[in-house]
């Protein structure tokens, strides 16, 4: 219900106004948008542009991490940088600016079990 002096808003004007945010003259729909898997032994990282062509894609493995030392937190870190710098780098040169990047990793509350730890 809307209080005396105030309007609703049906869903086609919120989409109407979500549609026409502006970044620097960019169009909502057309900034670029950073990919992040982070699993327990990897993480992927893919910057893509506005019509989903890749910018730079990364992960532990192509950094040089082996095995189990991908899923290491130093290897996350130094592939979020490599693709930070390489999506950067690219998108300055072609005169766009980074305004956010979000990670999206699922995160389980409370789902399966996990396996029980390995005694050595």
């Amino acid at each position: 219900m809307a209080v005396a002096g105030q309007r609703l808003l049906g869903w086609g004007s919120l989409i109407l106004q979500r549609n026409s945010m502006r970044w620097d003259g960019k169009v909502y729909e057309e900034v670029p948008i950073a990919h992040i898997k982070a699993t327990y032994n990897n993480t992927h990282i893919q910057v893509v542009g506005f019509d989903n062509q890749p910018l730079s894609r990364t992960s532990c493995g192509t950094e040089g991490f082996q095995n189990a030392k991908k899923g290491t937190a130093i290897a996350a870190q130094t592939a979020a940088m490599a693709a930070a710098v390489a999506a950067i780098k690219g998108l300055t040169m072609g005169g766009l600016e980074v305004i956010s990047i979000t990670d999206n990793t699922p995160v389980p509350h409370n789902g399966c079990r996990p396996r029980k730890a390995r005694r050595l």
